[in-house]
């Protein structure tokens, strides 16, 4: 037995900021989705991540989320050229960290933060 992936579930107050990012900005495709209240499931690459609006769980703490890439440079690229305004202010650019993984960031307008990285 062996544990193959981690879904994660963020709560937005309007899922439109939600999709913004994540359909708009990142490619991801709707799997599924109901109207009210809205939630979705999204993929890119086998990346899965449930969406769901409901403001009492969104006020609290907004989650931080790590998606790993085989090519940093060509995602960054390609959202650089959509000339998008939601990279993160601390990590705009990709950048080989400490840690010897490279990263850029993503921040949402509900404070969502989502880290790409890339094993160097």
């Amino acid at each position: 037995m062996k544990l193959i992936k981690v879904i994660p579930k963020i709560f937005y107050s309007d899922i439109k900021d939600g999709l913004d990012l994540f359909i708009d900005v990142l490619g991801f495709e709707v799997k599924y989705c109901e109207p009210k209240p809205a939630f979705y499931i999204i993929d890119r690459d086998g990346v899965t991540i449930s969406l769901v609006e409901d403001d009492e769980y969104a006020q609290k703490d907004r989650p931080e989320i790590r998606i790993a890439t085989d090519d940093i440079d060509t995602l960054y690229n390609e959202l650089a050229a959509k000339e998008i305004k939601l990279f993160h202010p601390n990590l705009s650019r990709v950048k080989l960290q400490p840690w010897g993984l490279k990263e850029f960031a993503l921040l949402d307008k509900s404070h969502v933060c989502v880290i790409v990285q890339q094993s160097t």
